[in-house]
Order: structure tokens, then sequence, then C-alpha cells
């Protein structure tokens, strides 16, 4: 005991001849054993009772809000060669800086005077559509006019005609007492010679009464003559009121020929002023396209056609940007059980990558470096791969998000479901079950929700 002499007594080899000594020692081991099994299944059984945050993991991006904030890819609006860049990667730039310069190399473009030369074809062609539309507005005067003419003209002959008919009456009237008077004459002749045969009558009479008859007869004749003469002028002033009409109608209906075809040519002209338009307006935009600027205030991320020289196509990507004022979010990747369990507005705590975190996801008041976000939408379709996307965005209820992460960081979202035992959660994940489906709704959304449907 206190170590006096130099004869150690082995102690093991005495107790190993008693076997009472070696029950004793079981029994204590023994006993330890029990006693720590029960204090750890006192413990087990009590952290069974323990809450449990049920949720749903799923991996995903940083990204923005708003799509024209996210990584774009700029393109070339032409086919053109690369003749000088003005930034380097990774170079902040202002909205409407230019990055690159691209040059012409196809045949129809390579003048320099392009669109100086065809805004003088511009300028010709509206002259012509001028010339055009005045020879139409004289044409159109023109036409006017012999209305006009032919009003008066066709009023003329119509008088002309008026006087005609008159004189044909008036000639038959004459004709009409021609022929009365020769009667008279002829029936006095007859009587006159009656009386001279009998002798009553001299034959200076008879001769005076002959020569009245030989009056009467070249009067009637005479008024026969005037009256044909006056219907043959009637029937040409008839004629001629015809011809007169049928002569305007001619001309006008050559002047509005006329006026259509300038009317045509002038459509046609301003049809070929809008094509030259158009191709001006085309040739000036094209212009523009030679400097490719930047959309907004940014970075340039990389450049893909890199070489002095390099040939681009249209529609190619030319450089990679992006936003220098965006405000984030988070997307994640859910499987198609999980998604009834996401609605607007749950929270969901969030792990980005290389930011220091500790995670328990069933007690989310102990993780330490996660941040809180919440469901802002989720869409309606599944993507090739069969997962629906979710957009998170910061809870301003919460501390703010890192401001050194940036956009493509990986995150992975753990969305807090509803609060149950430990021991419930277990059942659940060895039989399979999904988790609790809960959605808290105000009365008035529960009440709206629950109206049936006509």
């Amino acid at each position: 005991m206190l170590n006096i002499s130099d004869n150690r007594i082995d102690r093991e080899s005495i107790v190993a001849r008693f076997s009472s000594f070696e029950k004793i020692r079981e029994i204590r081991v023994f006993r330890q054993i029990v006693i720590f099994l029960s204090v750890s299944f006192v413990i087990g059984f009590a952290a069974l009772f323990l809450p449990w945050t049920q949720n749903i993991r799923a991996r995903g991006t940083l990204t923005s809000l708003n799509p024209e904030d996210r990584e774009q890819t700029i393109h070339s609006m032409i086919t053109g060669r690369v003749e000088k860049w003005y930034v380097r990667e990774g170079q902040l730039v202002k909205a409407g800086d230019t990055i690159v310069f691209i040059s012409e190399v196809k045949a129809e473009y390579l003048d320099p005077e392009l669109v100086g030369r065809s805004k003088s074809q511009t300028i010709a062609k509206e002259g012509a559509q001028r010339a055009y539309q005045q020879k139409a507005q004289a044409l159109s005067d023109q036409i006017e006019a012999l209305k006009r003419a032919r009003i008066l003209k066709l009023e003329q002959a119509r008088n002309y005609l008026i006087q005609a008919e008159l004189k044909v009456v008036s000639d038959s009237i004459e004709l009409e007492t021609a022929n009365i008077n020769l009667d008279i004459a002829q029936k006095q002749f007859a009587r006159q010679q009656t009386l001279y045969d009998q002798g009553l009558k001299s034959l200076t009479e008879l001769e005076q009464r002959k020569q009245k008859l030989q009056e009467s007869v070249n009067k009637q004749i005479s008024a026969s003559n005037k009256l044909m003469a006056s219907k043959a002028e009637y029937t040409n002033a008839d004629i001629a009121l015809a011809n007169l009409e049928n002569e305007f109608a001619e001309k006008i209906a050559k002047a509005e020929s006329d006026l259509m075809s300038a009317r045509s040519s002038g459509f046609e002209a301003e049809g070929e002023v809008s094509k030259l338009r158009i191709q001006q307006e085309n040739y000036t935009r094209r212009a523009g396209f030679y400097y490719i600027t930047a959309p907004q205030d940014g970075f340039v991320t990389r450049a893909l056609a890199m070489g002095i020289g390099e040939t681009v196509k249209e529609g190619e990507p030319v450089f990679t940007f992006v936003p220098s004022d965006y405000d984030v979010a988070v997307e994640i990747f859910i499987d198609p059980i999980d998604l009834p369990l996401i609605h607007q507005g749950s929270r969901v705590q969030l792990q980005f990558d290389g930011w220091p975190a500790l995670v328990f996801s069933g007690w989310p008041g102990l993780s330490v470096g996660t941040f809180t976000g919440e469901v802002l939408t989720f869409d309606r379709v599944a993507d090739p791969n069969g997962k629906f996307r979710v957009l998170i965005l910061p809870d301003p209820n919460t501390p703010p998000w890192p401001d050194v992460l940036r956009l493509g960081t990986g995150v992975y979202g753990i969305a807090m479901l509803k609060d149950v035992p430990v021991w419930y959660e277990l059942w659940r994940n060895l039989n399979g079950f999904p988790p609790e489906f809960y959605y808290d709704m105000n009365p008035a959304q529960q009440t709206k929700d629950t109206k049936p449907k006509k």
C-alpha cells in the first residue's frame, strides 16, 4: 500500500483464486451497462416526444427576380466581321456603352454611301409621285371643265332644236295657208272660166284670175319647200344634239381614263416611295447594328467572338452580360409528390454554397448560417427532368441574405412544413408516407374557397 517493500503483490493472481471476487466484478460492470442503457432509453424515449419540423429538401441556384436582370447572351443582329473590342472581360459598363464594332461583309451593303443614295432615290420617287398627283389634279379639273362646257353646249343645242321645231310648226301653218289659198284660187278660176264661157266675164278678168291661181300655186310650192327645209333643219339640230352628247361623253371618258391612269401611276409611285423609305430605314437601322452596345448597366462576363477579323453570323452570340443591379431570388426544383405541400408564402431555410452553415433540418431554430425565404410562386408545368421550379424571395422579417452572393450560386433549400413529434416522423419515414399536408388560409379565403360552385 505504502510501497515500502520492493516485493509486489500480484492482485490479479490472488483474485483469480477466488470466484467470488470475479462474480462481484461482473455484477458491477453489468450494472453500469444497465444504468447507461436505462438512461439512454429514457433520454431517447423523451426525445421521441420532442417537436420535429417536417421539411422538403431540394437543390437549386441563386437567380434574379426579374428576367431582364439575369445573365444574358448578347447576339449580333447582322452578319459581320469583328473589327474592334472596346472593353475587357469583367469590365463594368454603363447602358449604351459600345462593346464591340462589327463591319459589313455582305456585297449588297458594302457601299459606304448606301444610306445617302437610298435617300436620293426616295426623294426622286417622291417627286414622281407629286408629278402624278398634279397630273391627276389637272385631269380632274379638265373633267370638271368639260362637264360645265357640256351643260352649256347641250343647252345651246337644245335651244336650236326647239327653234327648228317651232320653225317646222310655223312652216306647216304657212303651207296649210298656201294650200287653202290654192284651193280658193282654183275654185275662183273655175267659176271665172264658167262665166267667161257663158260670156259673162271678159278674157282679161279670166287671165287675171288665172294669174292669181298661178301665184297661189307658187306660194304653195314655196311653202312646201320651206317646210321640208325646216324639217331637215330640225333633223340636223337633233342629230347635232346627239353628236354633241356623244362627243362630250367621249372626251370626259378619255379624260377620266387618263385620270385613272395618272392615279394608278401615283399609287404605284406611292408604293415605291414606301418601299424606298422602308429600305432607307432598314439601311439606317442596319448601320446602327455595327456597334453592339450594353443594354443596361452591368458586367461583360465573357467574350464569345474574341479574335479581330473573326466573322459572326446573324443571331450568333458575341458575349455574355450580367446586370450590375438586380433583386436576388432562389429557384429550387422539387419532386411532383411534394408540390401540393408548397404554396405562396411558405417559409424556406436556405444554405448557400461557400457560406459556412450548420444545418438541423428538423430544428430550424438551431441551424446556424442558414437564411430564410418565402415562396413567391411555382411553375404549373414540370421541366424536362420531371421537377417543378419554385421561386423564393428573401423574407423581409429575417436577416438579409449575404451581399457577396452571385448569380448561379448553388443553394440547398429546406421548405418548412408542419411540426410533429419525432416518433411520428420516424414512423412516417419507415412507412414511406408523405409529410402532413396543411394550408393556412385566412377566414375570408376559406369562406371564398368553400362556397359551392354553380
